[in-house]
């Protein structure tokens, strides 16, 4: 026997994810939704739904007295916390215990132990598990923290123990640092999470992040899946996640699984969880921290393990005992993840909301699985996290599964909020993580000034012109068909100029093929007016484009850039050189509105004086609070927004003079 409904406690692409495998499992699903997410997916995709509240998720997905009357209405027997909202939460498991209802995770002590960063360090000491040099117990004062620190060694991390999502951190070179920021980062453990409570460990240079997969059962068994690679991350932020690592050997793979076995067994661990390591060049590695839960990066453990990780949970819940040993555990090709998110980082990673108006993933087919909750014609919220989807890839080997993801990323149309496709598919394209040598700080390294767009090698700009030709081709085709169309000329153009940024090159498009300066380019493709998708190839290489119109060609996007190319018929093009240059208007004297947000600080007026770095308005997006600063010395001269004003992108603040 097995469960007969479960209800998902949360919502977006897990509860999608959680849903799918109960359907192939032949349990009935409930699903919870909040007023934003009334007509979500994960909503249509259940059994039944309940509502339980208000947008903000402290007012309805956090609220376990919500989720517990949804059970009772329902007759649902277990519950599938997915990540984040209650699923580390110690109270949720008890409560529905309580209820007699399942939890389908891990039991609530484990989940207190490796909760608290003090509590799990000393436990995973005990357990013979490695951790960063550094001190466990309270920490007094600032004087107490130099000479710890001094013990330790520079650098060193101060962190708050109930911290997360990188607050409450502060990096220390020397004593300077000590005594500058420990008072601070006790004041944003307080601030963030409630608990002033600092400890300092050594900080590993050129460090990697990798974790561990567990999977343990309530007989007591504990085996690991493997390694996950997670080092790419923005802000402490995982970007792109890859299983296996290329950086661990087979010897180390063992070290690691079996010191991760032994934390999980002294909390009496059963369900799927993960033990996050930091790993030194040197290959050393150290306890970071356990969490009690499904990751989000849990699919690429999969593909290569062949497992379904929410079924393993859902079994082990039910009583069942895990389905193979750890020598049976085999780990076949390679995964890769990257996570979509709803953010610009043409505009330094600002977070984007908004209505989707369009949204077409690749399809899945061998080597590609999309992971998502949201649908065309659905809105990106200001409420909740701003991921969007997740495209896994995989290959037999590395580069054959990041060579899936670039094709992936080509054919993955998103139009509406700002996203970072264009950003993953340049990291995917980049030599050093091509190479497999990344640490956490390779964001931060290589692209120090923010992204400007992935560069484009001479051949792809020569297919892409070869593809603009042809559709302008199409364009001009279609126009001499319409009846009435003044004048002779009733053959399109065959001889075009393409001007791709500062790139002028000629293009010549016949029956027999395209020229381009005279090169032939063995270009398949279709195209019909209107299509925003082109699925090219070039000889055998798979090029795939989003197109879209403009004034004089097309906007043409792919391999991590968007490139605008002017498109002219040849006995048109010799007369452009005498068009007068367009100069783009002088914006500086505006301070815009970077991003959708609630205008909730003006702390000038007209009239004002202000200096270069002066912090002139706050911004309020996705819960977070942006500051806009003066970028030179100015006057005030008109203020054209107010106080709790909902302003658009780009919208005018002030004018200065």
């Amino acid at each position: 026997m097995m469960f007969k409904k479960i209800l998902i406690a949360n919502r977006g692409e897990i509860a999608c994810r959680v849903i799918r495998t109960a359907q192939k499992m032949g349990i009935k699903t409930v699903a919870v939704y909040s007023d934003a997410d009334a007509r979500a997916p994960h909503v249509r995709m259940a059994d039944e739904a309940v509502h339980i509240g208000p947008s903000p998720a402290a007012e309805s997905y956090l609220i376990a007295d919500k989720i517990i009357a949804a059970c009772k209405e329902t007759g649902a027997e277990a519950v599938h916390p997915g990540y984040g909202f209650l699923s580390e939460r110690t109270s949720f498991p008890e409560q529905l215990a309580e209820n007699d209802i399942a939890f389908i995770g891990p039991p609530p002590n484990a989940i207190a132990a490796m909760g608290d960063k003090i509590e799990s360090k000393k436990l995973a000491e005990k357990a013979g598990v490695s951790v960063v040099p550094g001190h466990i117990g309270e920490i007094a004062d600032t004087e107490h923290a130099v000479e710890i620190a001094g013990g330790i060694g520079y650098p060193v991390m101060m962190k708050a123990s109930a911290g997360g999502g990188g607050k409450g951190m502060r990096l220390a070179w020397n004593e300077k640092d000590v005594r500058e920021g420990f008072e601070a980062t006790k004041r944003e453990g307080l601030a963030s999470f409630g608990d002033d409570r600092v400890f300092i460990e050594k900080f590993i240079e050129q460090p990697r992040h990798i974790e561990i997969q567990v999977l343990g059962d309530k007989h007591g068994n504990v085996i690991y899946l493997g390694e996950r690679e997670c080092s790419i991350q923005r802000r402490h932020q995982k970007v792109v996640e890859e299983a296996p690592s290329p950086f661990v050997d087979p010897e180390m793979r063992k070290k690691m699984g079996e010191q991760a076995v032994a934390l999980s067994k002294a909390v009496d661990y059963h369900s799927a969880g993960t033990v996050e390591l930091i790993v030194g060049a040197d290959k050393s590695f150290y306890f970071l921290e356990m969490n009690t839960r499904l990751q989000v990066e849990h699919p690429v453990t999969e593909y290569i393990t062949g497992l379904d990780l929410v079924e393993q949970m859902i079994r082990v819940a039910y009583g069942e005992k895990l389905p193979l040993t750890q020598d049976e555990v085999t780990l076949t090709g390679w995964a890769v993840e990257n996570r979509v998110y709803a953010e610009d980082p043409y505009r330094n990673f600002l977070p984007s909301t908004g209505r989707l108006v369009r949204y077409n993933p690749p399809e899945a087919e061998e080597g590609i699985r999309v992971d998502d909750g949201v649908a065309e014609g659905g809105e990106v919220s200001i409420f909740y996290d701003p991921m969007i989807a997740k495209l896994i890839t995989y290959g037999e080997t590395r580069i054959e599964a990041i060579d899936r993801q670039i094709d992936a990323l080509n054919r993955f149309e998103i139009i509406g909020p700002g996203h970072n496709i264009d950003f993953l598919s340049a990291l995917m394209q980049h030599e050093r993580f091509r190479e497999g040598n990344i640490t956490t700080n390779f964001i931060a390294e290589e692209y120090p000034d923010g992204f400007q767009g992935a560069p484009a090698s001479d051949d792809l700009l020569r297919n892409l012109a070869a593809i603009a030709a042809f559709a302008a081709t199409a364009h001009a085709d279609r126009a001499r068909r319409i009846d009435n169309q003044l004048g002779q000329r009733l053959q399109p153009p065959s001889e075009w100029e393409v001007k791709i940024g500062d790139s002028v090159q000629k293009v010549s498009v016949s029956e027999d093929g395209i020229l381009v300066d005279d090169q032939d380019v063995d270009l398949s493709v279709a195209y019909t007016p209107g299509d925003s998708l082109i699925l090219a190839s070039i000889g055998e290489e798979p090029l795939s484009v989003k197109i879209s119109k403009t004034a004089n060609g097309f906007a043409l996007n792919t391999h991590g850039a968007t490139h605008k190319a002017r498109v002219l018929p040849a006995h048109i093009a010799q007369h452009a050189v005498h068009m007068i240059e367009k100069i783009p208007p002088d914006l500086s004297k505006y301070l815009l509105c970077p991003m959708p947000g609630l205008l909730v600080a003006l702390h000038v007026k007209e009239g004002d004086k202000v200096e270069e770095g002066q912090p002139l308005a706050v911004v309020e997006a996705m819960k977070m609070e942006n500051i806009l600063r003066a970028e030179k010395n100015a006057v005030v001269k008109s203020i054209e927004a107010a106080q709790g004003d909902s302003l658009a992108v780009d919208a005018v603040i002030l004018e200065l003079e």
